[in-house]
């Protein structure tokens, strides 16, 4: 079951595209996160999430809101994929442990060994302020980040 807007969201430490720890708990205090579970990279839904992302970057990341993605792609996959793709945002590895961080937040499909579609805005004390989840199949729609951002502001 996934977090719920209201509960505490689970810290987590892992490696982006470059080989750099992340960790949420950095931004408490100082950032809002916008937090997005993904499958796959060079997968079709995918790439058409990740590719809107870079292209509403300004929305999704400033001052005041750092976007972060995840996926069980190793960092190498997601350093290739970045560069192909110019995604220059955190692409974070839950690798290893496989799926640890998608599983405390609720969305890892155990049967596929993947996330799945998760997106969790999470405010500066470290709180769920709301959250979307859809099946592998189905792509969010970025206007629901924007109007969950504007809630929160």
């Amino acid at each position: 079951m996934p977090i719920e807007p209201g509960q505490p969201a689970p810290d987590f430490e892992l490696a982006d595209q470059h080989g750099q720890t992340v960790r949420l708990a950095d931004f408490r205090g100082r950032k809002n996160v916008v937090l997005v579970f993904y499958p796959l990279a060079f997968s079709g839904v995918c790439e058409g999430e990740m590719c809107a992302l870079r292209d509403n970057i300004s929305e999704l990341e400033n001052e005041d809101v750092q976007l972060l993605t995840v996926s069980v792609d190793s960092m190498f996959t997601h350093r290739a994929w970045a560069d192909r793709e110019n995604l220059t945002y955190p692409l974070l590895s839950d690798f290893w442990p496989h799926g640890a961080t998608a599983q405390a937040y609720g969305v890892f499909d155990d049967k596929r060994g993947v996330a799945v579609r998760g997106t969790f805005l999470i405010d500066k004390e470290g709180v769920v302020r709301w959250s979307v989840v859809n099946p592998i199949s189905q792509p969010r729609d970025i206007d629901d980040y924007r109007k969950a951002l504007a809630a929160l502001a």
